[in-house]
């Protein structure tokens, strides 16, 4: 807040955006780290004997690592300051991509994407609790919207980089970069990325005290309506990056090097999106943005999993209402955020941690029933996207009664 504050009255612009930039950085890198290798799951199956949904498994791990990391990073960040718990992540993260790009067998890789995935998730976490930890509430869903934009280059560059140089080079050479770009965040970091609140004592690292601390956060109605809501939401997001790459070039047989643009011209629904929600941030609350394009999500995902069972749909009407549909999620993930962040500011990084756990935990079961229950078609990817809508919309409203009630009551005390 002080920073914040400091920024604003100084005008300082560049070192505002600076800062958003480096948050976004670190916040990219486990998107990248999805994104860059997904053209090439056909190659990664031919080189190591395997099929693609073994492939495919490689994924999950990661979503599965991430998920598990950051229960760890939390309590580390709450008790010992934001910035040394992330340089470690960052340094597991270099060693792991290190062992993916000389791994000659599909165990091998999914165990090294699970090591470095937690690595990765510690930058995760450490940057949405400093986005708590140095905007105002007000500022916060804004922020997260920036954040999306400088993410959005993952989807945007990542893919159809990972295509050419996979095609080039091998798929090995994919991780050697992701290597390489994670060696300049941590420099970044180092160099420019503010602390944030610094190491507290009070919070204890002994597993009890742990366990009631996320409790705490769990059971405020506020947090665990919008971080479930946005978990299973963003779900959906995960089992199109599971099952996009066998969809487009196995189903409807593009080139890898289509699929990279492909994957792209999709993110900027994503992109867009997320930046138009700043402007009606103006005139809507996080409340109402999130119902309305929840339901929209909804619609869609219903649609594009009906059209697909009858075989009513082409690859342009695919990639079509894909677009339609990860367009909703950009109004639906930053807001869900900043619900779920705002009423923790003394213990942002173990709602932070909590919050992401959950989101990746439930978006690692979309991309292994994605794997599971791959038929050769684009059904099974379509339909996890439809189900985790419509159970997003469900959970939505329900949750959103409650807090009404909740708010009601509390209201009706204080009055008398």
């Amino acid at each position: 807040m002080r920073i914040f504050a400091a920024l604003m009255s100084a005008a300082d612009t560049k070192r505002y955006f600076l800062l958003i930039l480096i948050l976004g950085l670190v916040t990219a890198l486990s998107p990248f780290s999805i994104d860059m290798y997904l053209p090439a799951f056909t190659d990664i199956a031919h080189n190591l004997h395997c099929p693609v949904a073994s492939v495919q498994l490689s994924l999950t791990s990661y979503f599965i690592g991430i998920a598990a990391g950051q229960l760890i990073y939390g309590p580390l960040l709450d008790r010992f300051g934001r910035k040394k718990p992330l340089y470690i992540g960052l340094l597991v993260y270099v060693l792991a991509s290190l062992g993916c790009s000389v791994t000659n067998s599909v165990n091998m890789l999914i165990a090294m994407r699970l090591l470095q995935a937690l690595g990765s998730c510690g930058g995760m976490v450490a940057a949405r609790a400093l986005v708590r930890d140095l905007f105002p509430v007000g500022e916060i869903a804004k922020v997260f919207s920036l954040l999306l934009l400088v993410i959005a280059v993952s989807p945007l560059v990542a893919p159809t980089v990972g295509s050419y140089i996979s095609a080039a080079f091998g798929w090995h050479s994919v991780f050697i970069i992701l290597t390489a770009i994670s060696v300049f965040i941590l420099l970044a970091s180092w160099l420019w990325l503010p602390e944030g609140r610094g190491s507290n004592n009070e919070h204890s690292l002994k597993p009890k005290p742990i366990i009631s601390s996320f409790y705490s956060v769990f059971k405020h109605p506020q947090f665990y309506t919008y971080a479930i809501t946005g978990g299973i939401a963003s779900a959906s997001q995960y089992a199109y990056l599971s099952g996009s790459s066998d969809v487009f070039i196995n189903v409807y047989h593009f080139s890898q090097h289509q699929y990279g643009w492909i994957f792209a011209c999709i993110a900027v629904g994503l992109i867009g999106s997320s930046q138009i929600n700043s402007l009606v941030l103006k005139r809507f609350s996080s409340k109402q943005i999130i119902k309305v394009a929840q339901v929209v999500q909804c619609l869609i995902g219903i649609t594009l999993a009906t059209l697909t069972f009858y075989g009513w749909i082409n690859a342009a009407g695919t990639i079509a209402l894909i677009f339609l549909f990860l367009s909703a999620q950009g109004f639906i993930s930053p807001n869900a955020s900043a619900l779920s962040l705002t009423p923790f500011p003394h213990n942002a990084g173990t709602a932070s941690a909590l919050m992401g756990t959950l989101q990746m935990s439930i978006g690692a079961c979309a991309s292994a029933m994605v794997s599971v229950l791959n038929n050769g078609t684009a059904l099974p990817m379509t339909a996890i996207m439809a189900f985790c809508t419509v159970c997003a919309l469900i959970l939505l409203f329900v949750g959103s009664k409650r807090l009404e009630k909740t708010d009601n009551l509390r209201s009706f005390a204080t009055s008398a």
